[in-house]
């Protein structure tokens, strides 16, 4: 009944607000993350053009993700303008980096007291980025880490002469390759550019130039830590977010009911584990006898609105088994992956 009752949720949502929603939400399980996609683009234009308006109307974008992909932001929002005439972020819960500057793009961002966004300085990652010593994995660099360990040296050390400052920055291209870094100052501009393009979008640019500067500026270098989240009061009075809006008290108890069912159907708050998934599903093993799971099926994405449902899923089995010493091994094969109609 999971669907029926969310599909019920958004009626009452449209109902209230007058408006068409579609619900864009990517899994944050650990272990687990899926990012904002150019993919979701496609299926978001046909649940668009699914409501059948014949001139513009209002569209609410129900958002949940930890961000992903920094140019989706501006491709999603100015379809989404194409057709709005009034468009209108609702934020549950988490929003942070791509989702953050999707939001900066709407007329309005509607959050619950437990919504949150981020800063959206971004962190990067590229063939050049450092190994972690231990999985030998590559490492994302973060844009402000970058900033603040030139900050340290010029501020907290007080080296200031140019040899000194050149010495310092020689230590860190030992650490971290020159591409790499050169890769950080790109994605930092993309970022501060995606935000003033989606911010003039429904600022004067020309009156609210000082205004936008400021929003950039906190979201990218002041807030220091890319993680922090911004509540609803701190988005508007401290970043200067003037779009954001508290909803009444039916529309916040819908917007997280309706979260609330994703969560339970996307398992967001259990992490993905394979090896804690078979000795769940293999509780008496016998040493030396491999064993494989039944097909199981992870629900990363959901774009939804009353008309369709997407969801990107995947469908795995795991083979397990168990070593005379007790260790047991476990491999993963994926079966599919992909969006299917729900």
């Amino acid at each position: 009944m999971s669907k029926n009752e969310r599909i019920g949720i958004i009626k009452e949502i449209q109902n209230n607000r007058e408006s068409c929603l579609i619900s864009y939400v990517t899994t944050t399980r650990a272990g687990g993350e899926v990012q904002m996609a150019m993919d979701s683009i496609r299926h978001i234009f046909q649940h668009i053009q699914d409501f059948k308006k014949e001139e513009k109307f209002n569209i609410d974008l129900f958002l949940y993700s930890n961000g992903g992909d920094g140019t989706v932001p501006w491709r999603l929002v100015t379809l989404i303008r194409e057709y709005s005439k009034r468009f209108s972020v609702l934020i549950p819960f988490r929003a942070f980096s791509a989702a953050t500057l999707t939001a900066l793009g709407a007329d309005e961002i509607i959050m619950h007291p437990m919504g949150m966004l981020g800063p959206t300085d971004p962190t990067v990652s590229n063939d050049f980025n450092p190994e972690n010593p231990t999985t030998k994995q590559k490492l994302g660099i973060s844009v402000e880490d970058v900033t603040a360990y030139i900050n340290l040296i010029k501020e907290d050390a007080g080296i200031t002469h140019e040899d000194e400052l050149v010495q310092a920055f020689t230590k860190l291209t030992d650490k971290v390759h020159p591409l790499a870094l050169g890769n950080v100052k790109r994605s930092l501009s993309q970022s501060r550019m995606m935000a003033r393009k989606l911010l003039a979008l429904h600022m004067d640019k020309a009156k609210e130039q000082h205004q936008i500067d400021e929003i950039i500026d906190n979201l990218t270098s002041k807030l220091f830590f890319h993680g922090h989240p911004i509540n609803r009061t701190e988005a508007d009075k401290e970043v200067g977010i003037r779009t954001v809006k508290k909803a009444n008290e039916e529309i916040e108890g819908l917007i997280w009911n309706l979260y609330l069912e994703y969560e339970k159907e996307m398992k967001l708050n259990d992490p993905f584990n394979p090896v804690f998934e078979f000795i769940q599903l293999s509780p008496n093993l016998t040493v030396g006898t491999p064993v494989t799971t039944p097909k199981q099926t992870s629900k990363l994405v959901y774009i939804e609105s009353e008309n369709a449902t997407n969801v990107n899923i995947l469908e795995y089995e795991i083979m397990g088994v168990k070593n005379n010493n007790g260790v047991i091994n476990t491999q993963m094969s994926t079966l599919f992956q992909g969006w299917k109609t729900e």
